[in-house]
């Protein structure tokens, strides 16, 4: 039998070695022009690889109301926003999101927050999406001068992944990886901090949830722990305006209801979730990864 592992070693190294040529590339570059370059490389040439069909078989049964020439203006779209956040990624410290003269304009909750920092028992969660530049909103909330925990999904690739590591050591959270999640995060809130985490990922280990009217696969940690922890559970969007010109709202926490059914109470939060992230991307549908396999086949 032939040994697999020397050669996905091989072939991880090599992707890592591209990756940090190109990374050093766009570091060299300004801001504004990294994300030119970025955004008009992966419109140019992502559109045309073959993982953009999963984007247009999910655009098709998500919204079937669009036309295919709507559609690969979306599939174009999110290329260029996609390319342009990692670009993005060298320069995440040159967002200073409470700039009034910066590249974000921050409105919402967090603004309050960052004057008036909530007691030790008050715990938040902020969730967003694949969104826009997803980065910029747990930049707000350590930039607001919060303790914040950050949930991810390591990268497939442990190169790559040291690499965005690396660039995401300037936002100043603590990275806790989907694992060991729900004890780190509880771990995160008894040391005052604040959890910021994506939500639109396939979790096989999830709940049926709906999305887009099907039901998707759904992590419920962040309903358990904002029930047991009686969190402030705050929608974070990250509009891409212009080139590098961002909109970040941080809207008003989600009512939750507790009826003494655990089961039901977690579902019913995280429809609720799910129908705030549909609602964004139907506005701004190229903004959204939509290869990520979020339904099942």
């Amino acid at each position: 039998m032939v040994d697999v592992i020397p050669e996905r070693r091989l072939r991880y190294f090599i992707e890592g070695l591209g990756a940090a040529a190109v990374y050093g590339i766009y570091r060299i570059m300004p801001l504004p022009i990294a994300s030119a370059v970025g955004g008009w490389f992966a419109r140019t040439v992502g559109p045309r690889v073959g993982v953009s069909n999963r984007a247009r078989k999910n655009l098709r049964r998500a919204m079937p109301e669009l036309s295919e020439t709507q559609i690969e203006e979306i599939v174009r779209g999110m290329w260029d926003n996609l390319g342009r956040v990692v670009a993005e990624y060298p320069h995440l410290s040159k967002f200073q999101v409470y700039d009034p003269n910066g590249y974000v304009d921050t409105r919402g909750v967090i603004r309050d927050l960052k004057d008036h920092p909530p007691p030790a028992d008050r715990h938040y969660i902020f969730f967003s999406a694949h969104y826009g530049n997803w980065e910029i909103a747990t930049l707000a909330v350590t930039q607001a001068g919060l303790k914040a925990a950050e949930i991810y999904r390591a990268a497939n690739n442990p190169f790559v992944d040291r690499l965005i590591f690396h660039a995401r050591s300037v936002v100043g959270s603590e990275l806790i990886a989907k694992g060991a999640a729900g004890r780190r995060a509880v771990a995160a809130f008894h040391k005052g901090a604040h959890l910021c985490l994506l939500v639109d990922q396939k979790m096989n280990t999830g709940i049926p949830v709906p999305f887009f009217g099907r039901d998707a696969m759904t992590e419920k940690m962040l309903a358990r722990l904002a029930l047991r922890y009686d969190c402030m559970v705050v929608p974070v969007r990250v509009e891409r305006l212009k080139g590098v010109r961002f909109r970040l709202t941080f809207e008003d926490p989600l009512s939750m209801t507790r009826t003494g059914d655990d089961e039901a109470d977690q579902r019913a939060l995280m429809t609720r979730i799910n129908h705030r992230v549909e609602e964004w991307v139907r506005e701004r549908p190229d903004h959204w990864f939509w290869l990520h396999r979020r339904w099942p086949d």
